[in-house]
């Protein structure tokens, strides 16, 4: 999930491309109501997002029970994020722009896949 329309849409057909099944969602909320929480395995959300961000979504999850692997993207550059990763548990946290490598390899690490 992404606030930015541009990568919303960019990213499903890469992930397509490397052989995913994928769907996108434009916020948090959205995504929660709909049939796609019990089938999802990995989600990648950017941390800030209007209204629930990434982690507040991430939180909303495990408090429903629903162990979903999560990378997350963001624009910002602030090191501060790096700690927060460790203490969370989240599995990635990519830097926009990054590569189509680097993704792959967030999600293929998320997933357990090597």
């Amino acid at each position: 999930m992404d606030d930015d329309e541009s990568v919303r849409e960019s990213l499903p057909d890469l992930l397509k491309e490397f052989g995913f099944a994928v769907q996108a969602f434009s916020s948090a909320e959205e995504f929660l109501a709909s049939d796609y929480v019990d089938q999802t395995n990995c989600l990648i959300l950017d941390i800030a997002m209007p209204g629930m961000t990434g982690p507040d979504l991430q939180r909303e999850l495990r408090f429903r029970r629903k162990e979903i692997r999560v990378v997350f993207i963001t624009a910002h550059r602030d090191e501060s994020v790096r700690p927060r990763n460790a203490r969370t548990r989240w599995r990635g946290v990519l830097l926009k722009p990054f590569s189509d490598t680097a993704l792959l390899n967030a999600v293929n690490d998320a997933l357990g896949i090597h």
